[in-house]
Parts: C-alpha cells; structure tokens; sequence
C-alpha cells in the first residue's frame, strides 16, 4: 500500500514550490513541465547568463538573482553564467541599431566583479559560477557554422527587433544572428533543465529549448520575469541610460535615489525586489489608502534593500542622513504636487521651476541656480541647462521654503 502521508507531504511541499517560483514572474513554459522536473529525485539545474556589459550589478540584475536564491533555498542546483564570450557579440535585443562589442579587456573586468558582487544575494556554497567561453571557445568556427544550421533565418527574423530592424531598412550585422545562437548552446553545455531571463530575452530563452531538442535533450522550462523600471520610471534600468541604483554604490546614494522614485513606482520596487511577504505588502498598500505618508513606506523600501547589500547600521545611518539633509532645507510634511506635461520630451529646468509657480518667469529661475538657490532633491543644481527627462519624478526647491513634488510625462 502507497505511503498517504508521505504522498499528502509531496504534494504540499510542491504547491509550496511551485508558488514561491511563481511568485512575480511573467511567464513559464511550461507550467507542466515545470511540475514534472519538480517531481524528480534530484536537484534541477538551474541556470541565469548575465553578460558582463557593465563593471557592476544594479538593482535591475537583482531581480532575476532573488529568483535564483529562491531556488537555492528549495535545495536546486544554480548556475551564475557569465558571457565572457556572448559579451564580445553584444546582445542585440530591444536595440534599433548594432550593438557596439565590448573588448576582451573590458569583458574580463567587469566579469571579476559579477562575481563577487552576486554572493551579496547568492549562497556561495551553494552556486557554480561557469564562463560561456569555456565551451564557446572550444566549438570553433565548423562547430559554430553546424550550429547555425540548426536554425532558420525565417525564425531569427521572427524576432521582435529584428523584424522591425528589417521592415525599416535598419542594418542586421550578421553576427547579432549568432548571438540567441550561442546563448541556447549554453543550455546544451550546461544541460540545463530551467533558465530564467527577462521578459524581453524570452526570444532567446526559447532557442534554447529548441536547440536542446536537436541535441537530444529534454527542453529546458523558460521562466521569464518583469524589467524593473529605473528611477525615471519609464526605461529598464540601464547603467548606459543612467537610471540605475548600483549594489555597491555609497549607502546614502543609494537611499537617496530610491527616494527619488515615484509613490507609484514604489510598488513595483516592493514587488520585484522586497522580500516582504504579499500579506505584508498588502497592509502597506491599505496604511497608504488610509492616509499613512507614502514617504515613510518607502523608508521602509530603502532600508530593506541597503540593509541586504550594506546591513542594517549602514541603512539607519543613510536613512538618518537623508532625514538630516532635508531638515536642513525645513522640507514641510505636506508637499504639493505637480505634473508637468512635455509630450515625452522631457522639460527644461528653469519652465519646470515656472510650472510649478516656484518662480516667477524663466529668467527668476536662472537667477535663482546662478545663486545656488535651486535643489532637486536636496541636490543643488547649477546647471542652467538641466533637461528633466519623461518619467522624472523628485521635489523641487527654491530657497527655502518653496517646494513642489514634480512629476514629467
């Protein structure tokens, strides 16, 4: 007779899998095949590529790296792939225009510090760190021509940026045809039985299935999730766009720009990067509704996410800093807002100074920066010129006692 209790106990202990996994992601394909490799006597193979394009992690990065500690913490097996050599290609999703190639130099740099970055997140005993030049070296050019034959130019050019690319007469480099090529190898190396990515590598993720296949290997299950926003809420977060929170950055840099996001971007941050239950973000959304200062929600956001990188002294004392600097200027409690409307062009600073009713014309307001009178916040700008680009959100100063939350659109 079939043991009940311990059947009952799988069956829970599944549910209790399948939803931590499920939690914030997008998609996965397939939700069945998912169930079934969780139903092995083994740890799965979990595997994330991160292309060293930037010399340190963000916030954005973090996303998918939660997932895979969740993984870790359910007793899989996790694999942080660096592309050394995917990074010489250059990854062209989501780009119009030919992604400029990284130099070996600059790829090996920036791999160093992945690295050692990710354990701030990972469990070192429990994560393999593997190179794609490891095995991308070692096909050459005749294996990497075989591998090409495995797919068609048709499929490549189903996809979304490419397709677009090619009905606007925007120049394709060949070797960006390579690169979802290469990057579903390293599923086949790896024998990988789950990859995550995010939503806009599901293209990408997917030509891994299909090469494991040709390789007469089960197809891996794709789990993609959200892009996090950066701090002009409307682009991904990108070091080149500027719009990132480094996870290495100063403690009080990093407070003050999770500050400087939008109430309503707040949530999304809660969402992809808290490790706060749903119950608890749930009482942190109604506190709001019933009139609880959304600034001292989001205390709570900065704390969590400096104290994971910092600890918690060094996320009390930015939080203390941030308080301090702002009494400095006699910040008031209530602030008034405004939406400044640009047609997705952003805004210069002196006419947001004007909307605002904080000056009186543009020529006050450059009056106003050339005496160091202006702050955004809490920085001072000296800049006449500033552009606050669409998606901007942050408090704007004048002296001491004019302020304005702005929002661009």
């Amino acid at each position: 007779m079939p043991d009940l209790a311990k059947i009952l106990k799988q069956m829970s202990d599944l549910e209790q899998s399948l939803a931590l996994i499920a939690r914030g992601t997008e998609e996965i394909i397939k939700l069945e095949d998912l169930e079934a490799r969780l139903k092995l006597e083994r740890p799965l193979k979990v595997k994330v590529g991160f292309d060293p394009t930037a010399p340190d992690l963000h916030l954005g990065h973090t996303v998918l790296i939660n997932k895979m500690r969740q993984f870790q913490d359910l007793g899989h097996e996790v694999t942080f792939l660096i592309g050394d050599f995917t990074g010489l290609i250059g990854d062209p999703t989501g780009k119009n225009v030919t992604r400029k190639a990284m130099t070996v130099e600059e790829v090996k740099a920036n791999a160093e510090t992945y690295s050692t970055q990710v354990f701030k997140i990972l469990d070192p005993d429990k994560t393999r760190i593997r190179f794609n030049s490891e095995w991308l070296h070692a096909l050459g050019a005749e294996g990497m021509i075989r591998l090409a034959a495995k797919y068609t130019v048709a499929r490549m050019l189903e996809r979304d940026d490419f397709e677009k690319r090619y009905k606007s007469n925007q120049p394709i480099a060949v070797h960006e045809f390579l690169y979802p090529l290469a990057q579903g190898y390293d599923s086949v190396a790896l024998n990988a039985d789950v990859e995550l990515g995010g939503t806009d590598q599901k293209f990408n993720l997917l030509v891994g299935r299909h090469l494991q296949q040709h390789y007469g290997q089960p197809p891996q299950v794709v789990i993609t999730l959200p892009l996090l926003e950066g701090t002009d809420g409307v682009q991904k977060m990108s070091k080149s766009l500027g719009n990132y929170i480094g996870i290495v950055e100063a403690p009080a840099e990093m407070f003050g720009k999770l500050m400087s996001i939008s109430d309503e971007l707040m949530w999304r941050y809660f969402d992809l990067l808290s490790f706060r239950s749903n119950e608890e973000l749930a009482g942190l959304r109604q506190s709001v509704e019933e009139g609880k200062n959304p600034r001292d929600v989001k205390f709570l956001l900065c704390e969590e996410i400096i104290a994971r990188f910092h600890g918690a002294t060094a996320a009390q004392q930015a939080k203390e800093t941030f308080i301090a600097r702002f009494r400095e200027g006699a910040m008031p409690e209530d602030i008034r807002e405004q939406t400044l409307e640009t047609a997705g062009e952003g805004i210069g600073i002196a006419a947001a100074l004007s909307q605002c009713g904080l000056t009186s014309s543009n020529s006050e307001a450059f009056r106003m920066i050339q005496q160091g009178g202006v702050r955004i916040d809490g920085e001072r700008v000296e800049d006449r010129g500033l552009m606050l680009p669409a998606g901007f959100s942050g408090v704007l100063q004048v002296g001491k006692r004019k302020f304005c939350k702005a929002d661009v659109e």
